[in-house]
């Protein structure tokens, strides 16, 4: 069961039951031949460098793949511990074998005693990350010292949340889809409806931090106001998130009505002291005023959807719409060709397990230890693709094996109870399976801890136990750490330049998508939300190889600074192409203009000429160029709210609202496209 369990993760049923299924399949056979490679010595070497890569190299296919891949890994090690006299070799992987069905038809059995389990876990996950996103931009209002601090933060909690925003597309749209037109999948799809619209209008919101910061330094009871409504707001998330499915414990909107009413009041009075002096500030703390409008309407739709409502035909979403949303992983045999070459990081990262294993292996019988698979244990569950986080789990392994052996060294004197050590084994595995995502060096502590007090009851010296694993997960965290520095490293700067570039290409198509729309008007069109959606997933993406890069040693980061600016820039307009889309789609948007054209024709021509440069570069190797960037000349058409006063006067607030939110974004659009223009124009192309 234990093999098999890592497959189990969240995810549609079907693709659960295919994971345990392939696991069990893979331990069997692993389980199997592992067995019997003991045989000859001469063999055994080449055999396990050849079963450990090739097992490795699963990976290729996503995320549940490379589990099932751990799962092989760890069967082909603990092969090594199977000792047993009564059993033989295929009756004890066939063994294995039965108890990773049982562990499907149990894990199937919970699936349907408690269908609601896992999108509840999931739900309330979002919803607390959506609370924490939203309390972090919150402290960004107003002048803040640590604001690059809180920009890193939002990048990481962003990332976090698109994740699992995939995670319940599949759940919600792949469930719904198998088993009808459930009130309850359809409450939950549309309650992750707007958590993502709560999403996109908190990164929209607000753009401009230097306007921001200048108005609220004069007028800082705005700040306060906006600040009370964004942390009750996230207040409110955080206890629909502890009762999702006790809609009478949600809090009352009273106090987001008194935020409300008194921001209104006050934007008001600061509208009659000033006249049309601020009129530019006025609609912009207008507009601000309106997204958190929507952002509560989005709170009191979920409280209500919570409700337990039921749905008329005109909640439900087509299923040919919303399979557009949901990315499917190409298992196509043809992967492996295209990834059996260094360019691919799997490729190499599988290699290099392989040389690992057998380093270590050969070590342990060279130095006869007592059991030297330990060693080969510890090098499969640290060593990662990622530099950063091989580097972290090695630090954690070897700290939390150390703090388990001072804890299990004091516990076995003054404990001799066997009885004691088994139920004492049994209660730190629970504990170290249930922490390995959140505290991997805790994890690591109560694994060394189980191990030892198991290892009491066979064997009477427990002093030699505790220091051959010590010394066994010392030399395993080692060689990781070693090998993944020198041995066919894969740097993120190799990789940085593709994440950049599709961040850049899924914003041109939001981009593209919106300005299409708010020129054709209409229904909202499938397409413009997926490429939201694509923006979003992008973005993550770039983040996360971004965060890869900044953990690895300091010679690696090759132009760092630039490639930095880079992706803040691709968020930034990610963040202005997310205000356009909310505002557009929230407000009676008037014809566009010619300007409007002519600016997003402008800014598409930049984005084609940035994606061209991109191609061109290898962060890798680029050196930088010493010509200057010479913009093409362009008269950006001026703002009419701001340079002509017969405008202010004309009694048309909300046409005025639009234009100046309108322009502002394509404003700032232009100037992020001319920026990000000069940034690739300084490395030279191959």
């Amino acid at each position: 069961m234990l093999w098999c369990s890592p497959s189990d993760i969240s995810g549609r049923l079907e693709h659960k039951q295919i994971g345990i299924l392939f696991s069990s399949a893979l331990v069997v056979v692993i389980s199997f031949i592992g067995g019997y490679l003991n045989i000859s010595n001469l063999l055994l070497f080449p055999i396990l460098g050849l079963l450990t890569f090739s097992i490795a190299f699963f990976s290729i296919y996503g995320f549940r793949a490379s589990l099932i891949s751990f799962s092989g890994l760890l069967a082909l090690v603990l092969s090594f511990a199977h000792t047993s006299e009564s059993l033989e070799v295929y009756q004890y992987a066939l063994l294995i074998g039965l108890g990773g069905i049982w562990y499907l038809l149990v894990s199937t059995l919970w699936f349907y005693i408690n269908p609601k389990a896992q999108t509840e876990e999931i739900l309330n996950q979002t919803f607390l990350l959506t609370a924490e996103f939203l309390d972090t931009r919150r402290l960004l209002i107003g002048d803040q010292p640590d604001r690059d601090t809180l920009q890193t933060q939002l990048m990481t909690l962003q990332s976090e949340l698109t994740e699992h925003h995939e995670t319940l597309r599949e759940i919600l749209i792949l469930s719904r889809k198998t088993s009808g037109k459930s009130n309850y999948q359809s409450r939950r799809l549309l309650v992750f409806i707007q958590l993502v619209e709560i999403l996109e209008t908190a990164v929209a919101n607000p753009v401009n931090y230097e306007k921001m910061d200048a108005l609220f330094e004069i007028h800082p009871e705005f700040k306060t106001d906006f600040q009370k409504f964004i942390s009750e707001l996230s207040h409110q998330l955080k206890v629909i998130a502890q009762n999702l499915r006790k809609s009478t414990k949600f809090p009352p909107n009273q106090m987001l009505s008194s935020a409300l009413k008194t921001l209104e009041n006050d934007i008001l009075k600061f509208k009659k002291e000033n006249h049309t002096d601020d009129y530019e500030r006025y609609l912009m703390l207008q507009n601000l005023l309106d997204y958190q409008i929507k952002q509560f309407e989005k709170l009191k739709k979920i409280k209500w959807l919570l409700g337990n409502p039921e749905l008329n035909s005109d909640d439900f979403m087509r299923k040919d719409k919303m399979k557009r949303f949901i990315d499917t992983q190409d298992y196509n045999p043809k992967l492996l060709l295209v990834n059996l070459n260094f360019r691919s990081t799997i490729f190499k990262h599988s290699l290099r397990l392989a040389v690992a294993v057998m380093l270590g292996y050969g070590i342990g019988l060279f130095f006869d230890f007592q059991n030297p698979y330990w060693i080969i244990l510890t090098i499969i569950v640290i060593m990662r693709p990622s530099y950063g986080l091989t580097k972290t789990r090695s630090k954690d392994r070897i700290i939390g094996t150390l703090i388990g052996s001072v804890l299990a060294t004091g516990l076995v004197f003054l404990i001799k109870d066997p009885y004691v050590y088994g139920a004492l084994g049994v209660l730190s595995i629970v504990i170290a399976f249930s922490m390995v995502q959140k505290n991997y060096r805790a994890s690591a502590t109560f694994i060394t801890l189980s191990v030892i007090f198991i290892y009491s009851i066979l064997e009477p010296n427990v002093l030699k136990v505790i220091q051959f694993r010590v010394i066994d997960t010392v030399i395993g965290a080692a060689l990781s750490f070693i090998l993944m520095r020198w041995l066919w490293p894969a740097w993120s700067i190799m990789e940085i330049g593709n994440h950049i570039k599709e961040g850049l290409k899924a914003n041109t198509a939001f981009f593209r998508s919106i300005s299409l729309y708010y020129q054709n008007k209409g229904p909202i069109p499938t397409s413009l939300k997926v490429n939201r959606k694509e923006a979003f997933l992008q973005m993550s993406n770039l983040s996360s190889a971004f965060q890869r890069m900044a953990q690895e040693p300091t010679s690696k980061q090759h132009h760092i600074d630039d490639i930095y600016e880079l992706v803040v820039i691709n968020h930034s307009f990610l963040s202005s192409l997310s205000s356009l889309n909310t505002y557009i789609q929230t407000h009676g948007a008037t014809e566009a203009s010619d300007d409007f054209k002519l600016i997003s024709k402008k800014i598409n021509e930049n984005l084609d000429k940035v994606c061209l440069q991109l191609e061109a570069i290898n962060f890798e190797s680029s050196m930088l160029t010493t010509s200057t960037y010479k913009p093409e000349p362009f008269d950006f058409p001026v703002n009419r709210i701001t340079s002509d006063t017969k405008i202010i006067q004309k009694d048309n607030e909300a046409i005025h609202r639009e234009e100046h939110l309108v322009w502002e974004q394509l404003y700032w659009l232009y100037s992020l496209s001319e920026k990000i223009l000069k940034i690739t124009h300084k490395f030279k192309h191959s």
